[in-house]
């Protein structure tokens, strides 16, 4: 009887056991169903809602809290919100570039007179505006080139000159072509600001009118992008010029690539950098997502290169010389909130994107400092103790939480991330991610949405291109269309590096 009862205890503690571990696969499972159900089909939005943000707070707050003499703990604070009128919202002014047509509304002339015999006198107007739209109105430059000859000696006269004269055609773009620089420049913005496939803009040309096959506009496209070439390379040399080099890819489907199925995925990266306060951003087309592309990126740079995760870029790095690799905290939060949407068990996502919350704080007051030294300065003294409480909170939750979780993957890829994290501290220009080159890789999505593929790896190429200098110039101020515009009439004539200088995005004074 005794050893029956020992056994049943043996498979009791078993079965509790098996249970326990059946339990956390399911848990598990159900979070990764949750995750996969939001990324499909959940908004792509990472903003919290005001619940979740007030919740963020509440961890925030405890945190400050502890930190905060005894004299003040406990002690409730009171917001008073003043009461007060909502002002009905204005309507902004038009713009005042724009040209006016008058159209005046008068009463009838026999009405101008008043009763008593006396002719009315103007004494003021009232006047209101509305915005009014002209569709494209396209127009044909025709050029005359007249053509002279000597009806005397029919040139014989002439010490070896033709007997007929005329003016050489004005260098273009397109030299043998009906594209001008405006219709260039407006089909090139279309595409690649306003993320219009040219089988779009195939059909609105039609419907006033005229006829352009996407066959011709693609042609064109790759023509404009080879003339560019003067123009990338001062790009490419400037982009390695500055303090901080951002990288990032995305994938992209090429259609027409040696040896490769038309299924097949290849990638833009994206490199942003430059001085400051002239930020160049360059695209660049390649098959492959290896570790040679980054260092083709790379190039001869020296200095900071701040990225994601993605291993290529720490070999990249690596076998670079006098590079200092930086990590960025957005996909660490990016982690944390994918675990905080999607796990039943609340409390330490939420600390998590509570504590790198206020590392942003404190990034967030750096319009406050003219001098970014001293901003540097205060941030390390600010940040180093929120990270140093970070750090000991991340090897404790390591400890606890099961690595193949979501929590327990996000812990631990800041933890492994965690010595490139911090080094954003070490120089004024780098901020905590890679934010910036993500939004200069956004419009190429945007595209990608509508135009699905390039037809060839010169169209992929051609994109590139035209990528980098339409959002170089955009992140200069510049307004696309105008500076393409004039880009497109120059270039042609640019003999020297000086005259290419003068055009390039990030220096030319025109719009």
């Amino acid at each position: 009887m005794e050893g029956n009862v020992e056994t049943l205890v043996v498979e009791n503690a078993q079965l509790r056991r098996e249970n326990a571990e059946l339990t956390k696969r399911v848990e598990m499972l159900a979070e990764q169903n949750e995750w996969l159900k939001q990324r499909f089909f959940g908004r792509s939005s990472e903003a919290l809602s005001l619940e979740e943000q007030r919740q963020l707070k509440l961890f925030d707050e405890a945190e400050l809290a502890a930190a905060e003499p005894d004299s003040t703990r406990g002690q409730p604070s009171l917001i008073r919100i003043p009461e007060h009128v909502r002002q009905q919202p204005k309507r902004r002014p038009l713009p005042q570039a724009l040209p006016r047509v008058e159209v005046i509304i008068d009463i009838p002339e026999e009405q101008k007179r008043c009763g008593c015999g006396a002719e009315l006198v103007r004494i003021n107007e009232e006047s209101s505006e509305k915005l009014d739209v002209i569709p494209p109105q396209l127009r044909v430059i025709r050029t005359i080139r007249p053509i002279y000859a000597c009806h005397v000696c029919e040139g014989s006269g002439d010490e070896g000159r033709p007997a007929v004269r005329i003016a050489p055609m004005p260098a273009a773009i397109i030299d043998k072509g009906i594209a001008s620089a405006g219709l260039l420049a407006y089909i090139v913005t279309s595409k690649f600001c306003d993320s219009l496939p040219l089988y779009r803009q195939q059909k609105q040309f039609a419907r006033i009118g005229v006829d352009l096959s996407r066959r011709t506009m693609a042609d064109w496209m790759i023509a404009a992008s080879e003339a560019c070439a003067p123009l990338m390379k001062l790009l490419e040399a400037k982009v390695r010029s500055g303090p901080l080099l951002q990288l990032d890819e995305t994938r992209l489907q090429v259609l027409g690539e040696p040896g490769r199925a038309d299924t097949a995925l290849s990638y833009m990266w994206v490199a942003r950098g430059g001085p400051p306060e002239a930020p160049v951003i360059l695209y660049h087309y390649a098959p492959s997502r290896g570790t040679e592309v980054a260092v083709e990126m790379l190039g001869d740079y020296e200095g900071h290169v701040q990225t994601d995760g993605y291993e290529v870029y720490d070999r990249a790095c690596d076998g670079a010389k006098n590079v200092v690799h930086v990590g960025c905290f957005a996909h660490a939060r990016r982690m944390f909130h994918d675990a905080h949407k999607n796990s039943k068990k609340a409390g330490s996502a939420e600390a998590a994107l509570a504590t790198i919350a206020r590392l942003y704080r404190v990034e967030n007051q750096r319009e406050g400092y003219k001098d970014p030294q001293e901003f540097a300065a205060e941030r390390r003294r600010q940040v180093e103790p929120i990270l140093a409480e970070f750090r000991t909170w991340l090897e404790r939750r390591a400890a606890q939480v099961p690595p193949e979780t979501l929590l327990g993957k996000a812990v631990g890829y800041t933890l492994r991330q965690w010595p490139k994290l911090i080094r954003y501290l070490d120089h004024p220009a780098i901020g905590p991610d890679t934010n910036a080159v993500e939004n200069s890789i956004r419009p190429f999505v945007v595209g990608r949405r509508n135009w699905l593929f390039s037809g060839s790896p010169r169209g992929a190429t051609a994109s590139a291109v035209l990528f980098s200098i339409i959002q170089t110039a955009r992140a200069n101020g510049k307004e696309p269309y105008w500076y393409l515009r004039k880009l497109f009439e120059e270039l042609p004539t640019a003999r020297s590096d000086t005259d290419i200088l003068r055009l390039a995005p990030f220096r030319s004074a025109d719009p």
